[in-house]
């Protein structure tokens, strides 16, 4: 079920602990097993050691609870544990594909937009403008230039990754299924076979179904 709702609805944030023994944020259902998380958090922190995205000097460190807590209360929803295991074990963004991933809360000196921030302008920005709604839920972590993002779907089990392209003619054709989970998101760009790597010239993506379900009830109102 979506965390979302009024405020007797917000997503408590509870702390539970890895293997490791290192707490994470509790959000959506956890589906990956335990083993599998350490494992691909164990590619990742080997990645953003020695891959430094555009923009970015250094690996910021990671955040502590408490900013997940307050960035959680900020959106109103929980993240999910392999996203919030991210800020909370590998850094406080600055990894990842192309631009790397945006920091969670605040705006570190690279100037990159803060992911809750960018997320809560995004939601206003739609209240001004409803024919282009921004879903609830949908968090942008990191983006592509040209005011395209990759964003999380705090709502779906699997955190699906969809990739916003505010360039097209309407914003039914602006949403596109980027990966069906973090988990393959992380794993494309291990692996060197995300969509945006040259040896994926002209790879298509799947237009995101649920965009005018998630959406509906703003453009009513």
């Amino acid at each position: 079920m979506p965390f979302l709702g009024g405020s007797e609805e917000i997503v408590r944030v509870g702390l539970r602990r890895l293997s490791t023994g290192r707490p994470i944020v509790s959000g959506v259902p956890h589906h990956e097993s335990m083993t599998e998380n350490e494992q691909l958090l164990s590619r990742v922190a080997d990645a953003a050691r020695t891959n430094r995205p555009w923009g970015w000097p250094s690996l910021p460190a990671p955040v502590d609870p408490a900013t997940v807590a307050r960035a959680e209360s900020a959106l109103g929803f929980g993240l999910p544990p392999l996203l919030a295991a991210l800020y909370l074990r590998i850094g406080d963004g600055g990894f990842g594909p192309e631009y790397g991933l945006l920091p969670l809360l605040d705006s570190p000196p690279s100037g990159e937009p803060a992911a809750v921030r960018q997320y809560l302008a995004n939601r206003e920005n739609a209240r001004q403008d409803p024919d282009w709604p921004w879903p609830e839920g949908v968090l942008p972590i990191s983006h592509w230039g040209c005011g395209m993002y990759a964003c999380v779907d705090c709502c779906s089990p699997l955190a699906t990754v969809l990739l916003y392209e505010p360039n097209a003619d309407d914003s039914a054709h602006s949403w596109y299924v980027d990966a069906p989970g973090l988990t393959d998101w992380l794993t494309a760009w291990l692996d060197g076979t995300g969509w945006y790597e040259e040896s994926n010239d002209g790879a298509d993506l799947e237009p995101w179904a649920d965009f005018w379900v998630r959406t509906r009830s703003a453009q009513v109102q």
